[in-house]
Order: structure tokens, then C-alpha cells, then sequence
């Protein structure tokens, strides 16, 4: 069974930077890409990174400079570095797994977990 879990959110200041980790069990890690996503209140599913199973990294224009993901094989781990956060990144963030990156449709997604800016 597929299980990919979030690092505990918290509560940042605006401009603070907060790394989140999500692990990942039950699927050959190495060949699978990994993506982070989130969810801000009222608001649709949105991409924020993406690494594939041989290291590329993919971000959306918005996100570049700020936010950077790195995986870590040998612990079928993946991080999201993010810097000069703003109350605007409050949201619920997601890991999720599939053999490619491809937006915010994934086989398998984590419970998610809250992060919260305050200005």
C-alpha cells in the first residue's frame, strides 16, 4: 500500500522560511516523480514544484527564486525549501507521486498538511 506522508505544518511569520518534508513507502521511490501542492482556503488545487525520478526540477514561474525541491532517495524523502513567505502561501500542501510530473493529477497524494503565514 502507497503511503506518502507530510511533515507537521506550522505557523510562520511573513518573510520566515519553513522547510517541509514528506516521505513516501509502498512504490519504487527512484522511478517515480514527486511533486509539492496546495491548497489556499476558497481556492483550487495548485502545483507549486516538481521533481522527476532523475532529478529535474520544475517550477511555475510564480514559484521560482522562492521555492526549491530536492529528493532524497535513500530516504524516499522529498523537501520544500521556502523562502519570504507571505500570508498568500497560507494554505494546506501536498506531496504527491506518479511516474511524471503533470500538474496537480497524481495516482498517489499525501493527507496534506497546513501551513500558515502571519503578516
Amino acid at each position: 500500500q502507497v503511503q506518502i506522508a507530510e511533515s507537521v505544518g506550522c505557523l510562520v511569520q511573513e518573510g520566515g522560511s519553513l522547510r517541509l518534508s514528506c516521505t513516501a513507502s509502498g512504490l519504487p521511490f527512484d522511478d517515480y516523480a514527486v511533486s509539492c501542492l496546495l491548497q489556499a482556503p476558497g481556492k483550487a488545487l495548485e502545483w507549486v514544484s516538481g521533481i522527476s525520478s532523475q532529478d529535474y526540477t520544475y517550477y511555475p514561474d510564480s514559484m521560482k527564486g522562492r521555492f526549491t525541491i530536492s529528493k532524497d532517495n535513500a530516504k524516499s524523502a522529498v523537501y520544500l525549501q521556502m523562502n519570504s513567505l507571505d500570508p498568500e502561501d497560507t494554505a494546506v500542501y501536498y506531496c504527491a507521486a506518479d511516474i511524471t510530473v503533470r500538474g496537480v493529477d497524481y495516482t498517489h497524494r499525501g493527507q496534506g498538511t497546513q501551513v500558515t503565514v502571519s503578516s
